[in-house]
């Protein structure tokens, strides 16, 4: 077994879910990429290990207790143990309270939360037996505000938050950090112009930062726009 660190990221695509792999790559960690398409999951990892990174790829459906608990058993033994969690996954639904259909809603609320509740129960123990970890979920400007037609996407990422407080509460005391990122605005490419979109590699790079930080000042949330981005 690899004594390498190693980060999981479930919800591993193209944007954010990539910048983090590479951010966290540079450092030296093991990267396992999580996600449903294998397709997609393929495509990081040739572009991690590209780089000198180690990489490795895990199709996970993070709706289902089963997959998200095989995934996180083979994490551990190719990789180790997980010492940082980043939840990424999410939908967003765009549809009217009567257009919405009940399977729809459920889904979102089961993507965008209830499997961070699976991912975060399979890297618990590990942490706490090391005393150390950290957990890193991904919000939306829906964690803080319901929008028309967005209730698909504010329901869960409402929840998602809570989470990120009740595990905060619970397991920092123990040693874990839980931090909820909150992206107030549209992601976009890092050639694209400044300002106008979050670039992946700088949200990225609060990530790493957000692992980095001293016990004695550990941030809970954060939210992070560009700088036209009205709020």
């Amino acid at each position: 077994m690899s004594e390498a660190k190693v980060v999981a990221i479930l919800g591993a695509g193209p944007g954010l879910g990539v910048a983090i792999a590479r951010r966290f790559a540079r450092e030296g960690y093991a990267i396992a990429l999580m996600a449903r398409s294998e397709e997609k999951l393929q495509a990081i990892q040739t572009e991690i290990e590209g780089s000198g990174g180690v990489a490795h790829s895990f199709p996970v459906d993070a709706t289902h207790p089963d997959s998200v608990a095989e995934g996180f058993a083979q994490v551990q033994s190719q990789l180790g143990a997980v010492s940082v969690l980043v939840y990424n996954a999410g939908v967003f639904p765009m549809a009217g309270i009567l257009e919405l259909t009940p399977e729809k809603f459920s889904q979102s609320w089961q993507i965008n939360c209830f499997g961070a509740f699976l991912a975060a129960q399979q890297v618990l123990p590990s942490m706490l037996e090391q005393e150390k970890g950290t957990i890193l979920f991904t919000g939306a400007t829906g964690s803080l505000r319901g929008s028309a037609g967005l209730a698909g996407l504010s329901v869960g990422k409402f929840g998602l938050r809570a989470l990120a407080q009740s595990l905060a509460r619970e397991f920092a005391p123990r040693g874990i950090h839980v931090a909820h990122i909150i992206i107030d605005g549209r992601i976009g490419s890092p050639e694209q112009a400044e300002q106008t979109q979050l670039s992946p590699d700088a949200i990225a790079q609060t990530y790493w930062q957000l692992h980095q930080q001293d016990a004695s000042a550990w941030t809970l949330e954060l939210e992070l726009r560009p700088a036209s981005e009205k709020f």
